[in-house]
């Protein structure tokens, strides 16, 4: 029994030593880029930046490895090894931890970072003389990571005692929604959380959130919210929403749009503040909405060998602007060839940013061999997905008519042949009848 015990109790602790050392690796390695501003050359000119390769240990535990113990890649400046102890796990995410020997890497870039107040009202300093903390008092850099896929954006604000490569997480921002693609007049997520060290004091003095639109150098305030003093600053953005419940309990700042608008495309930039800190992430938003496809005339009248019949095909509704109209033909016997692009007008835009587009084509009967009939396909190719429409052609007065039509042509000869026999029998008896009554009256 006290041999059975021993076993289960050496089993527990294997089990945890395994468990700590999995969520010890489940922490990546970060291979960075550190990026700083050269002096100013004078004269106006905005400073050169270098580029170093810098590696980043992370940890969830203040009292893990360190960096330090880790041995230095040789072409890696030692000076440029860091180790970030993020509590919040955020930097733990697996699209920043790939396999080993995977081709595809999380981006990553690190700078130094100058604490200052914030331009937004609601900042206050901390301290009633208006004089910086001691807490500002060390080595700030702020960390821009992308992990593979586009599966999560970070940025991160942490502090390093001076003199240290010991780095703390005090403010991080992220998103699980770098690329988001959405259909017109559905609603629309943007996600967007933040997690503030609660041991900084910084962390304890309010905290503000903004999300801003840029599109082809203009941009716009969407919306802004304090959360020191519970208000929303006035926008001119209609339809866009917070979750303030979710936003105070869970940090989750995501953004609502409830109806999409072609309007909406373009790169949202959400960004947290707290005293004297801010880091934000951005996230790119397009409105995909396929076409709608009609064809003109529709149904195809009649058409004769020889005959030269335009045929329409209108696209209409669809955002972004690419398109691509094409057509094809179906025959009678199952086979499909293409007719070409046809005759493609410029791009025409609706009211709601939308855009239409139609195609021409000329179809030749005695040209494009379509004696037998068949369908006629508009087939339109937008980031939306694939679209098509059909209309039939029926050719008539055709010279070679297929084994089908003339085994229907011989089976109306013969209902016609029947029936003209049905009639002369019955026209035969009654004449035959109106004799013999003419007769018996002349006996």
């Amino acid at each position: 029994m006290t041999d059975f015990s021993t076993i289960y109790k050496l089993s527990l602790v294997a089990l945890t030593c395994f468990i700590q050392a999995c969520s010890s690796s489940s922490c990546p390695v970060l291979e960075c880029w550190f990026v700083q501003e050269k002096a100013g050359r004078g004269g106006g000119l905005t400073g050169a930046t270098t580029q170093e390769k810098s590696l980043i240990h992370i940890k969830t535990d203040p009292n893990g490895q360190s960096a330090e113990s880790q041995r230095a890649p040789a072409d890696i400046n030692p000076d440029r090894i860091y180790s970030i102890t993020d509590p919040s796990a955020t930097l733990c995410h697996r699209s920043l931890n790939p396999p080993r020997g995977s081709i595809k890497k999380p981006q990553c870039e690190i700078n130094p970072f100058l604490p200052q107040p914030s331009s937004l009202k609601w900042v206050a300093p901390l301290t009633d003389s208006a004089l910086s903390p001691i807490y500002l008092q060390a080595d700030w850099f702020s960390s821009a990571l992308q992990g593979i896929n586009e599966q999560i954006c970070v940025s991160s604000i942490t502090r390093a005692p001076t003199g240290t490569k010991e780095q703390s997480v005090i403010l991080s921002v992220m998103s699980k929604t770098v690329s988001v693609q959405a259909r017109l007049g559905k609603p629309v997520l943007l996600d967007c959380g933040f997690w503030a060290d609660p041991s900084s004091p910084l962390s304890g003095s309010g905290f503000a959130v903004e999300w801003r639109y840029q599109f082809r150098g203009e941009g716009r305030l969407v919306l802004a919210y304090d959360g020191k003093t519970d208000r929303f600053a006035e926008t001119q953005e209609k339809g866009a929403t917070l979750d303030i419940e979710a936003l105070h309990k869970n940090r989750n700042a995501s953004l609502v749009l409830e109806e999409a608008k072609v309007r909406h495309s373009g790169t949202y930039i959400c960004t947290v503040y707290l005293p004297y800190l801010l880091a934000q992430v951005a996230l790119e938003l397009e409105i995909v909405e396929p076409p709608s496809l009609s064809i003109h005339p529709s149904p195809l009248p009649l058409t004769v060998p020889g005959q030269v019949l335009s045929v329409q095909c209108e696209a209409s509704g669809f955002a972004p602007l690419s398109l691509e109209l094409s057509w094809e033909f179906k025959g009678a016997d199952g086979t499909t060839r293409p007719l070409g692009s046809g005759s493609v007008s410029g791009h025409r835009e609706a009211w709601d940013g939308t855009f239409s587009q139609s195609s021409r084509l000329e179809l030749d009967t005695s040209k494009l061999d379509l004696s037998t009939g068949g369908e006629v396909t508009c087939v339109a190719v937008h980031a939306g997905g694939t679209r098509r429409a059909s209309v039939t052609l029926n050719v008539i007065g055709f010279s070679a008519p297929s084994i089908e039509d003339s085994m229907a042509m011989v089976g109306v000869a013969l209902v016609l042949y029947g029936l003209i026999k049905f009639v002369s029998w019955t026209f035969a008896g009654s004449g035959s009848d109106e004799a013999d009554k003419q007769d018996k009256k002349e006996k």
